[in-house]
């Protein structure tokens, strides 16, 4: 067996996001970590910002500049949105960069100015193995995965990790025929790490801390056209939905419930066959994928179950007095919502298996 090593450089070290791919590059078997880089923090050591990543706590941070990233096979930008447009452009075309952030996810520069108020950097192939894209041919609709699209891929837009978990939850029903993609609802339980190192007062553990808030109310969070931009993917002619995320106190995880309306043709089938068909459908799309599972019958997903690895667990239901269909779905928002999802297409992006570094082992209680 032939062992490459891969010398991978990490902008944004100091951040949460950062840190956990430098967490998982540190464990991953072909991985050889090269610069750490940051902004506000270069010059200070890793450890006093990431004190539990104690193979690197005696790196000392470099500034973020392109002097520093080149000359590595990986680039990770964990930068704030906005940031990572103008070192991408700079970095050689053979380099493999993955952004962390939201700048490249988009294929529509009208979203993104609607959105986040500047100008669109442009879209990378999406880094969302599991995405399902279902293509119309005659009367025959085929589906393969958004993994095709990252195979020998120099650039890569990493999800935002909401998006993760609400369509890794619906998109089955919607490449299937079995629920409209303009009636969705989607509320969110948060983790606070999604929310990022900064210091604000409602991020303060004495706001937080025995309380539940929302943010973003009102269709204004940023992740909706990444949402309704995937599901156009998996099939759905349009999409509309009502996305609401809670800050709930805990530092990682998000829980999603999304439900949407049977299709017409879905809601004539009489009620044990739609349950067989939805629950089939469901596993169906996941069938062989190591990171995405659905549970067995009758037993609901919880963050605890995936804290620390990088798993998606889905669970599905019909409530056919609402005429619904419910779906719930767990991840750590740090780890298949961001890194997990970076070392994963990183992996498939360089012919690696896509499981290296990554554990389906959660940390519980």
């Amino acid at each position: 067996v032939m062992h490459m090593t891969i010398r991978v450089a990490v902008a944004g070290a100091s951040g949460y996001a950062g840190g956990e791919t430098l967490r998982l590059l540190a464990g991953h078997p072909e991985v050889e970590i090269g610069a750490v880089t940051a902004h506000s923090n270069a010059g200070t050591l890793l450890g006093e910002h990431q004190p539990h990543l104690r193979s690197l706590a005696d790196r000392v941070l470099l500034p973020t500049a392109v002097e520093h990233l080149v000359g590595h096979d990986v680039v990770v930008l964990a930068l704030p949105h906005g940031a990572s447009g103008e070192i991408a452009a700079q970095l050689p075309d053979d380099v493999l960069v993955l952004d962390l952030g939201a700048d490249h996810r988009l294929e529509s520069a009208a979203d993104w100015s609607a959105f986040y108020g500047s100008e669109h950097a442009g879209t990378w192939p999406y880094g969302l193995p599991e995405l399902l894209l279902t293509h119309a041919a005659g009367a025959a609709a085929t589906e393969t995965r958004q993994r095709e699209r990252l195979a020998g891929a120099r650039r890569v837009a990493v999800p935002g990790c909401n998006v993760t978990a609400v369509t890794l939850g619906i998109q089955p029903g919607v490449a299937d025929g079995l629920v409209e993609g303009t009636d969705l609802v989607a509320v969110l339980a948060n983790g606070y790490s999604g929310a990022g190192k900064s210091l604000k007062p409602h991020l303060l553990a004495s706001e937080a801390l025995g309380s539940a808030q929302p943010y973003a109310v009102g269709g204004s969070h940023r992740h909706i056209p990444e949402i309704a931009q995937n599901l156009r993917a998996a099939g759905a002619p349009a999409v509309s939905i009502s996305f609401t995320p809670t800050l709930v106190p805990m530092s990682r995880g998000i829980l999603a419930t999304v439900t949407a309306r049977l299709s017409d043709d879905a809601a004539r089938l009489d009620p044990a066959a739609l349950d067989a068909r939805v629950r089939q459908a469901w596993e169906d799309a996941y069938v062989g994928e190591p990171f995405v599972r659905v549970l067995s019958a009758g037993q609901w997903p919880t963050t605890a179950m995936t804290l620390g690895a990088n798993t998606a667990l889905v669970q599905v239901a019909v409530d056919h007095a609402a005429g619904r269909v419910v779906t719930v779905t767990a991840i750590d928002n740090l780890v298949k919502g961001t890194a997990g999802a970076a070392v994963q297409s990183m992996n498939i992006a360089l012919g690696l298996p896509q499981t290296a570094g990554l554990t389906t082992e959660g940390v519980a209680p």
